[in-house]
């Protein structure tokens, strides 16, 4: 075949291909949709993700599954959407902000978030929480930073190189304070042994933190957000105390894999930020701590390209380091 003939036939075969794919993203979507939520039932995610799914559907006039992947702070089931095929099926619902932390965390990732990723939109913003067991005698972040250095304190997360793991260190770094941190598989555990008492210390969403503050199970000293929360107004930020700037939190978003044709990205775009603000779904989240926040596909990856440069510097400065 000369070279002619070549080009020719290479040229046919993408004009083919792009057809094809035009043709499916124009049917998209005609199968179930999935959700993978990368962490165990219970969290932040997994709550933002049950709450969306029957709204998501009616929008696209198909059924919609939510399938919990957990292991590895979120990197197996991200990993797994990040190789799936690029058809709009398969979505990942995360922390965005864990994920642009783990490629600073780990040094064999399988997979680059951001390359191998793409945002849709976030959904939503829970800021985290720091609380503690009832039974440490402490009412405010001062007080907390003093105990500290005078007593053993155990501080929950969800998992080495997490966020709230990450945000821990760079409370304790900047307060001054000493703690030990002790690794979950998961939010949901993490919460429960503090609310055991077996850890004493906890940074986690407020979406998933706030119901157990509300039982009097934790006692909550600080919001790491600019402002304070209008639902517990009287809680002071940790900026305001002694911490100028702190802020954190857990971003929830979709992600699927890079070379999702665009038309199905905007469906998807569009799909999720009407199923999100739907008013009842967005007064039951803003009864439980979290703030409907909703970007295009450009602007969530540009929010992650900056989570991941910010937070970099507090990994590199604490030597956070996992294979």
């Amino acid at each position: 075949m000369t070279l002619r003939r070549r080009a020719a036939l290479l040229a046919c075969i993408a004009t083919l291909a792009a057809a094809s794919a035009t043709a499916q993203s124009a049917d998209w979507p005609a199968k179930t949709l999935r959700i993978v939520v990368p962490y165990p039932p219970g969290g932040s995610s997994d709550i933002i993700a049950r709450s969306i799914s029957q709204a998501m559907s009616e929008a696209l006039k198909q059924s919609v599954i939510v399938e919990n992947k957990p292991g590895a702070n979120g990197n197996l089931g991200a990993d797994f959407v990040a190789k799936a095929e690029p058809d709009g099926y398969t979505m990942l619902l995360c922390d965005v902000g864990a994920l642009a932390i783990s490629p600073s965390v780990y040094t064999k990732l399988s997979f680059d978030p951001s390359k191998d990723l793409r945002g849709v939109t976030m959904l939503a913003y829970s800021p985290h929480l720091l609380v503690v067991h009832p039974s440490v005698p402490v009412s405010n972040l001062k007080e907390l930073v003093a105990y500290s250095k005078k007593n053993d304190l155990n501080f929950a997360v969800t998992a080495t190189g997490s966020a709230p793991h990450v945000a821990g260190v760079a409370l304790e770094r900047a307060a001054g304070a000493r703690w030990q941190y002790i690794p979950y598989k998961g939010g949901v555990t993490a919460i429960q042994d503090t609310v055991a008492g077996q850890t004493q210390i906890l940074m986690n969403g407020m979406l998933a933190t706030l119901p157990h503050v509300q039982n009097g199970k934790l006692k909550v000293l600080g919001v790491s957000k600019a402002t304070r929360m209008p639902l517990i107004g009287d809680v002071p930020t940790i900026a305001e105390q002694g911490v100028p700037g702190f802020e954190s939190g857990t971003w929830q978003g979709i992600l699927v894999p890079r070379g999702t044709p665009e038309t199905v990205v905007q469906k998807l775009n569009k799909a999720l930020i009407t199923a999100i603000r739907a008013p009842e779904i967005r007064s039951r989240l803003a009864g439980q701590g979290a703030e409907v926040v909703t970007m295009t596909p450009a602007e969530q990856d540009q929010f992650f390209a900056k989570e991941r440069a910010r937070w970099a510097t507090v990994v590199k400065a604490a030597n956070i380091k996992l294979d």
